[in-house]
């Protein structure tokens, strides 16, 4: 057990849009065996999208709009990749997935630097101590200079950086990358399918002059002399406790300085962690198993209306169809067909360990932050909703289909990717989002899953909050005052709806009483 804990490595893989985050996935899951063509296909008889893609939306629009999990072996690791979103309006499918994860990759586009998605995203990192290695990308097309990144990525993401390899010029310039932690310099040829070949140098011969000429070796020593004088040495504890990020440069795209970056990882990268839960710490090596519940996608295979549930294991062993305890229902639960995932290729498994993803079989049983174990009484927290900015009312736009649009949305919802909340003064559902981007896939994922149309109407309002109190009374004086913006949640809970920051401002002044909370964990 203890081997097959040290073998795991689970990460995610984070930016901001168009930093070539989804291109590098793509190029890891190549070097785990698992695609043998990479890179997507352009031609009229061809065409081919990223496997970590699958949902139609995601084709057509060629973003990610929902984390996905991919597992493959790689030398004696077994490794979990999880691709997220790298648009805002899907943060909060991001900041789940990063409870799950033990460390974190996070892309750089090399020529725009550090962007404001990303600086979200590390800051959750910062609060849960996650390990972070910084790729940068794009090194074939003309960018900044590496040094000037480099202060960037420190300034901006509040983390000492080492890079652990160097770039040798860039753009049509480009001539390779030094290998500083291997020390191999690793000569570039532009090809999608071809891994280049690395050469052993000794950095002072002059078989360096050789290889990338006189003037460019020149530079490259006197870069290095700086790197070392500059930045700390490299210190693997220090990686892990999240005070240092070691940067590597390279091309996703052409396939180079993929394969340093995860050799790289998975000798460094942290086997699974302790987990805290609200009752103890919960430590991979204890025998029982335990788990939570961090994502619910619905239509994973478009035939079948079924949901998966994705489990991470935290301790013990995961075994097929032996009994386990949902902690929120009380009750017993088997599980026959538990899956590994590749995108949306599944296989099923007989056993898990901590560190792995699996794909549990859901038919209404679960939400997100649900925990299952071998009967011991435990909650995982870290899960929230946050309150939503954007908000529409959901209309059926055709009657005949009122059955399905009611599944679509209850499904949608338990996936997390809005919240529904209903006005307790007219009835209507309100849609409640963090962007405008999810109102499109919602509307596009009824008709095309559910075959269920919708149409919106507009809402104007500040924030939803949820609201209690010890002092009942003051709590019913609140409701009716306030009556035509009170609404329920899908748990029940009462949701204040307010049209202003001033009228939230003012009902908080008022009602001393009434705790006011902006995230669903409370």
């Amino acid at each position: 057990m203890l081997d097959e804990i040290k073998r795991r490595r689970t990460f995610a893989i984070i930016s901001h849009p168009d930093a070539g985050k989804t291109t590098l996935t793509e190029k890891l899951l190549l070097f785990g065996g698992q695609i043998q063509v990479a890179g997507a296909v352009k031609s009229n008889k061809i065409k081919k999208t990223a496997t970590s893609d699958w949902m139609e939306i995601e084709k057509q629009r060629g973003i990610s709009v929902t984390t996905s999990v991919m597992e493959f072996d790689y030398r004696d690791f077994k490794v979990n990749i999880l691709d997220t979103p790298g648009h805002q309006d899907f943060a909060e499918d991001t900041f789940r997935t990063l409870t799950a994860v033990d460390s974190v990759i996070i892309v750089v586009d090399g020529a725009k630097g550090v962007e404001a998605q990303t600086r979200k995203l590390m800051e959750v990192c910062r609060m849960r101590n996650t390990p972070v290695i910084v790729f940068i990308n794009k090194m074939d097309r003309e960018g900044r200079d590496p040094f000037d990144l480099l202060d960037e990525i420190e300034a901006e993401l509040q983390i000492k950086v080492r890079p652990l390899s160097w770039p040798i010029e860039q753009g049509l310039r480009f001539k390779g990358v030094y290998n500083i932690y291997e020390g191999k310099l690793d000569l570039y040829q532009p090809s999608k399918q071809v891994v280049t070949e690395k050469v052993e140098i000794d950095i002072d011969s002059e078989e360096l002059e050789h290889n990338i000429g006189e003037q460019l070796a020149e530079k490259l020593r006197m870069d290095l002399e700086l790197v070392d004088g500059v930045y700390p040495e490299f210190d693997v504890n220090d990686y892990l406790k999240a005070e240092i990020a070691p940067v590597f440069f390279g091309s996703a795209l052409n396939n180079f300085g993929v394969q340093e970056l995860l050799d790289c990882f998975v000798e460094i990268a942290p086997s699974p962690r302790p987990v805290q839960a609200e009752e103890r710490v919960v430590n991979p090596e204890d025998e029982k198993f335990t788990g939570f519940i961090f994502k619910i996608t619905a239509n994973i295979d478009p035939n079948h209306r079924s949901c998966v549930a994705f489990c991470k294991v935290c301790s013990g062993k995961f075994v097929r169809n032996a009994p386990y305890k949902h902690v929120r229902h009380g009750k017993t639960m088997r599980f026959s067909s538990p899956t590994q995932f590749m995108a949306q290729k599944k296989s099923t498994i007989d056993e898990a360990y901590p560190g792995d993803i699996i794909g549990l079989p859901d038919t209404g049983n679960f939400k997100i932050g649900d925990t299952l174990t071998e009967g011991e009484e435990l909650h995982f927290k870290g899960l929230p909703s946050f309150s939503p900015e954007m908000f529409k009312y959901i209309e059926n736009a055709d009657p005949m289909k009122t059955k399905q649009l009611n599944k679509g949305i209850d499904q949608l919802m338990d996936e997390g990717v809005a919240q529904l909340f209903v006005n307790q003064f007219n009835g209507r559902k309100i849609i409640g989002t963090v962007g405008q981007l999810q109102f499109e896939v919602i509307q596009y994922r009824l008709l095309n899953e559910y075959n269920a149309a919708c149409r919106w109407e507009p809402l104007s309002l500040y924030k939803a909050c949820w609201i209690e109190s010890d002092n009942a009374e003051e709590l019913e004086a609140f409701k009716k005052r306030k009556y035509q913006f009170m609404a329920k949640d899908r748990e029940g809970r009462d949701v204040f709806l307010a049209d202003s920051n001033y009228v939230l401002q003012m009902a908080q002044m008022d009602f001393k009483s009434i705790k006011f909370h902006f995230t669903s964990e409370f």
